[in-house]
């Protein structure tokens, strides 16, 4: 009885800790899933900010709002190519190790344009708009690399596979089209192979039956033969109650 509530008292807490765990790992989700939509929704804001800015501003401002725009909208474009041709091809892990390295500095360069906005010097600013601009440009065009190298080997290796695909296909649309020789025609060669086999054996057998068979060899002689006894003259004739 002490036993069987032992178990019992285990199995419930095995089922409570499941249902912790998995109350836990649940929360947990729902708490990134918020947090992800969260970061998403600023980061819309953010961009529909900094595009009013370059479009109905002018001076530094505008000017810093359009460059943090084109940096931002090149590095998410990466960001979104890699992670989806890392799926599929895992030798761009590779190359979206070289894009996490590139981000610090694209964050960097962000916050710093994001500073920079609220500068009120802004002839100070506009001296610094050059240099900036210059770094933003690299910035972008090393991530406009890696996101066209990852979709060209995407593309090169879907014309690859639709080329191998194609010649699969035709192979087997003409093996569909070969008609020239019909079913019966086949049977019919068939059938005549398996007759010749059949008297090809028949005639094999036949033969051997009449052959007659090759008379037995007599056995080879000993060796050594015995050596028959002589009679000497001086040796003496048994007698014959001897011999009996």
């Amino acid at each position: 009885m002490e036993a069987a509530l032992i178990i019992f008292a285990l199995m419930l807490l095995a089922v409570v800790g499941l249902g912790a765990y998995l109350t836990v790992k649940a929360v947990g989700a729902a708490k990134r899933g918020v947090e992800r939509t969260v970061v998403q929704a600023r980061r819309t804001v953010e961009d529909t900010t900094l595009r009013a800015k370059s479009f109905g501003q002018v001076g530094v401002v505008g000017a810093l709002a359009q460059v943090r725009l084109d940096l931002r909208t090149s590095m998410r474009a990466t960001q979104q190519a890699l992670a989806e041709g890392v799926r599929a091809d895992a030798s761009l892990r590779e190359s979206l190790g070289l894009f996490e390295r590139l981000s610090a500095h694209g964050h960097e360069l962000d916050g710093e344009l994001k500073r920079l906005e609220q500068e009120p010097d802004r002839r100070r600013t506009a001296e610094l708009l050059p240099d900036l601009r210059e770094r933003a440009a690299k910035i972008i065009q090393a991530a406009d690399s890696l996101r066209w190298a990852a979709r060209d080997r995407a593309r090169r290796f879907a014309e690859d596979d639709l080329s191998l695909l194609s010649d699969q296909i035709e192979m087997e649309s003409g093996a569909l089209r070969d008609w020239s020789r019909e079913p019966v025609d086949d049977l019919a060669a068939a059938a005549a192979e398996w007759d010749a086999a059949q008297s090809t054996q028949a005639t094999q057998s036949t033969q051997s039956t009449q052959t007659p068979e090759p008379a037995p060899t007599p056995p080879p002689a000993a060796l050594n033969p015995p050596t028959p006894t002589m009679q000497y003259p001086w040796q003496k004739t048994p007698r014959a109650e001897n011999a009996g």
